[in-house]
């Protein structure tokens, strides 16, 4: 049924005591267990993108938990409102959930898929998967401190004596496997709850976290006395792997976020001033007049007029005008008592003056009668001798 799993797993193990066969010997349980092992840390150096991307992930959705805080309180009764706004917010932030799963979903059938290989050595097989007989017979007789790699704790005395070994060996072999494989199981699950962020933390979580923490080591030593050994080498160099994985990821995920924020922190400081330097005024040069028709010069005075126009301006109610004014157009004429009146010939002075050509000169020379056109100088136009323009009367 799970074919297509346990032949790539056993074609991988088969590669790897091979390999240490050559060097330990095909039939020494040494070369066997390496050959687990390493099978565990090609499987896991397989899956070491998923992984990183799931600790980005995780990142991400700790640096917009306050949102997740907010949807969860909106829509806290409606469930599916709420997994609706939160697929939309994984899908802004590039989140997917599904992805930091990845790497636990794709361990769980490399699991079974080892198991279903090691429990088909067996006495008498001719063929398991990759391994023929000679390697099914070097199997079953690898021992590791005097217990055969198929045995397990659970397994009848009878079958353990038949092939070689003793219960009390596959005891001492086993218990240590999983009291290491159990505590490895718990680091594991602790190093990913000490870096979940508290803002984010919901029931669900807190329970997720306590099954993680402490259910599943104790199932490892519960359920491990049902495993064989070779299987218990399997899951505590699955934990090894993954202890050291998450330290080294995470330090250089760390690093790169530091890094980050120094680089930020060097730019904010290259644009201020420097630690000791004195800060700089920065001198004001002076207001320039703006020329005079400049639109929106409100606050600039406007600049003196350079020609010599008379101002004028009123005079305040009841004061006397000045000399020589004229009077304001539409007023009276002011009439001053006790002053007095003009005789006629200086009023007939004063207009000449204003107008100094006579009214009779301003019309225009009667047409020659002869019509010749032509005008003789000091006559009129009645051919008597005219009075010369400008001359004063006696």
């Amino acid at each position: 049924m799970l074919d297509f799993i346990n032949y790539p797993v056993s074609f991988i193990l088969w590669c790897w005591h091979k390999v240490f066969g050559f060097v330990f010997g095909p039939a020494s349980g040494v070369a066997w267990v390496l050959g687990i092992i390493f099978l565990t840390f090609t499987v896991r150096a397989i899956l070491i993108k998923p992984f990183i991307k799931q600790v980005r992930s995780m990142r991400k959705m700790q640096e917009f938990a306050p949102e997740i805080k907010k949807l969860q309180a909106k829509y806290k009764n409606d469930r599916q409102k709420l997994a609706q706004e939160m697929q939309k917010l994984q899908s802004q932030h590039g989140v997917n959930p599904l992805g930091g799963c990845l790497p636990m979903i794709l361990q769980i059938p490399v699991f079974f898929g080892l198991n279903n290989v090691l429990r088909g050595f067996h006495a008498g097989a001719d063929k398991n998967y990759m391994f023929g007989a000679d390697e099914v017979n070097s199997y079953m007789h690898a021992d590791l401190f005097g217990a055969r790699l198929s045995n397990f704790i659970a397994q009848p005395v009878q079958q353990i004596t038949e092939m070689g070994a003793n219960h009390t060996s596959v005891i001492i072999v086993s218990i240590p496997l999983m009291i290491v494989a159990s505590f490895a199981t718990h680091l594991t699950a602790r190093h990913n709850v000490e870096r979940q962020n508290p803002a984010t933390a919901t029931a669900q979580t807190g329970i997720m976290n306590k099954i993680t923490l402490y259910v599943f080591p104790f199932g490892v030593l519960v359920f491990g006395a049902f495993f064989p050994i070779g299987l218990l080498v399997y899951w505590l160099s699955n934990n090894g792997w993954t202890l050291g994985q998450q330290r080294l990821i995470y330090k250089k995920i760390d690093r790169e976020e530091e890094e980050k924020k120094a680089a930020v922190v060097e730019k904010r400081t290259a644009l201020g001033p420097k630690v000791g330097q004195k800060p700089t005024q920065v001198k004001k040069r002076p207001a320039t007049a703006k020329p005079a028709g400049t639109a929106g010069s409100t606050d600039t005075p406007k600049p003196a007029s350079t020609t010599n126009k008379p101002t004028a301006s009123k005079p305040a109610p009841g004061a006397k005008p000045a000399p020589g004014a004229k009077p304001a157009p539409g007023a009276k004429p002011v009439v001053r008592k006790n002053q007095p009146a003009k005789p006629q010939g200086a009023r007939n002075q004063a207009a000449r003056k204003q107008d100094p050509v006579p009214s009779d000169r301003k019309q225009d020379p009667a047409p020659d009668n002869n019509g010749s056109g032509d005008e003789v100088s000091g006559l009129g136009s009645d051919r008597s001798p005219s009075k010369k323009s400008g001359r004063k009367r006696p």
